[in-house]
């Protein structure tokens, strides 16, 4: 049997149960190999304090949560080499895809899990997977070159069948959805056929993390959680959202007028209601965790059937949960309202992206009008459910005025909480293609990362300014537009005294002291 280290690389400096950490566990242990994990996330060198960052922004509210945590001060990769030391794995993994792909970072965890273990010695193969991996293979190998093979969608069985090759490296050529090295050729395989369910998942392994990553702040408290997916798959192809990336690997790239995916029903697959109910028993019982962040891309789409048996389970159970899903504002209505208050749904998250229809369809071919958009957040309000509206600001032909809408429209919809990011040019979607024809972004970016920095060289709106929308987005929500010029001035002023201070160029956000 293999020995398997998984690798978190998370950066933000706040637990994320990263969901393709647990699914892989499972399944590995399920077949008898040996797996370990080696988080980064709270190592006062490597990680960012987004916490802090997003509540100071008003993103996030006030809480006490670094009082639930410790990090550690000693030099990270002193304690990764001693965990490669001590334990010799035959594989180091470190990034995949499941359905935790939009807003928790997943998309660098390839670059990041390089720069950790670039100096480190180990004889272990370096296999990786994702989202990058997925949609640009010749370039990741060409940009990380220690990595020994890459593989492409979805990979708890591809790591599973790398596993029991038992270190004969020839033989990776008889693996579907695999890329490797042959000198100094990139070999990409076949590519492996979606599995038409997740009956061949386990129960996915919680207990692969420390306590600590339990913890989490949530609407001004500080609660124990879980990331958690009960589907794969949406059944939407909006041209900025990574989800095409998977949808075009799998062939997916046939789409209604409608921005729909055709053969959706053979695309998205979900977990059984008893299958579903069961992992979230297990993680109360034997985690103590309450709140549930469901990260299906579009958590009404998984069907009727399971999710009323999954809310029949629920009823008839005492599990004292709170779930907070994602999904689109056209599937809200009276009866879906009804369903997630059955489901104990505490708190819903939903695209706005911003104010116009018309740059909505036009240039993203995300098609939720606004009227939808509207009546969605007001059907959540009557029914007593917190309500998140997510922004995006710096898309490519995006101007101040339309971040300026996109403010109001926000003030109109009166959400309980609102999130903003800087566009992601996201390798292999239709707007990176785009942004990178027009200059607005490299051919590949590093770094990339919404809720930290802007990756933007020649928008309509600079990088400072975007910037400062980040910072004051839900400032303005709540106050006078009037203010921008008088809070520009003070932003970019507190910005410089506080970088000069220190002999350094302003950064976009603070990173305590990166390796």
């Amino acid at each position: 049997m293999a020995k398997i280290l998984l690798i978190n690389p998370n950066k933000w400096g706040r637990g994320i149960t990263a969901i393709w950490i647990a699914s892989h566990s499972a399944l590995l242990k399920q077949h008898g190999h040996h797996v370990e994990l080696f988080d980064a996330t709270f190592y006062s060198q490597w990680s960012v304090d987004e916490v802090s960052y997003n509540t100071d922004n008003e993103q996030y509210q006030s809480t006490d949560y670094q009082n639930y945590v410790t990090f550690k001060d000693k030099p990270i990769l002193d304690d990764l080499q001693k965990k490669i030391d001590d334990f010799n794995p035959d594989i180091i993994f470190w990034s995949a895809i499941s359905s935790h792909i939009h807003g928790e970072g997943e998309y660098v965890n390839i670059q990041y899990g390089y720069e950790l273990l670039d100096g480190i010695k180990t004889s272990a193969w370096l296999v990786t997977g994702g989202l990058q991996a997925t949609a640009s293979p010749h370039e990741i190998m060409n940009n990380f070159p220690k990595i020994k093979c890459l593989i492409q969608g979805y990979s708890e069985s591809s790591l599973l069948e790398i596993a029991s090759l038992g270190g004969e490296f020839s033989r990776l050529i008889e693996l579907p959805g695999i890329a490797f090295r042959d000198g100094s050729d990139v070999i990409v395989g076949s590519q492996k056929q979606l599995a038409p369910d997740l009956s061949y998942l386990p129960l996915y392994d919680y207990s692969i993390f420390d306590d600590q990553v339990f913890w989490r702040p949530y609407n001004g408290d500080v609660v124990r959680a879980i990331d958690y997916e009960a589907s794969r798959g949406c059944i939407y192809s909006c041209e900025y959202c990574v989800e095409t990336i998977i949808q075009k690997y799998y062939g997916f790239d046939e789409t209604t007028k409608g921005g729909a995916i055709k053969g959706a029903a053979n695309y998205v697959r979900a977990k059984s209601p008893e299958i579903i109910f069961s992992e979230l028993k297990s993680v109360v019982e034997n985690h103590n965790v309450r709140l549930i962040r469901c990260q299906d891309t579009n958590f009404l789409t998984m069907g009727k059937k399971t999710l009323n048996g999954l809310a029949s389970l629920i009823e008839s159970s005492d599990l004292d949960i709170k779930l907070y899903i994602e999904t689109r504002p056209e599937g809200i209505n009276p009866k879906s309202v009804e369903l997630l208050k059955r489901l104990k749904v505490d708190g819903v998250g939903m695209g706005v992206e911003l104010s116009s229809d018309d740059f909505r369809e036009d240039k993203l071919k995300r098609f939720a009008s606004t009227s939808k958009i509207i009546n969605a957040f007001r059907l959540l309000k009557e029914a007593g459910i917190k309500r998140t509206s997510y922004n995006i600001i710096g898309l490519p032909e995006q101007d101040e005025k339309s971040v300026i809408e996109t403010v109001l429209f926000n003030r109109e919809l009166d959400p309980d909480n609102i999130t903003v990011a800087f566009y992601s040019p996201y390798q292999g979607t239709a707007q990176q293609v785009k942004g990178n024809e027009i200059g607005y972004f490299d051919e590949y970016e590093f770094h990339v990362d919404g809720q930290l920095r802007t990756m933007s060289k020649n928008s309509l709106v600079d990088v400072d300014t975007l910037c400062f929308y980040k910072a004051n987005f839900n400032k303005l929500v709540s106050g006078d537009l009037d203010d921008i010029p008088m809070l520009k001035q003070k932003f970019f002023k507190l910005q410089e005294e506080q970088y000069r201070s220190v002999g350094k160029n302003v950064p976009q956000i603070e990173v305590r002291n990166e390796v």
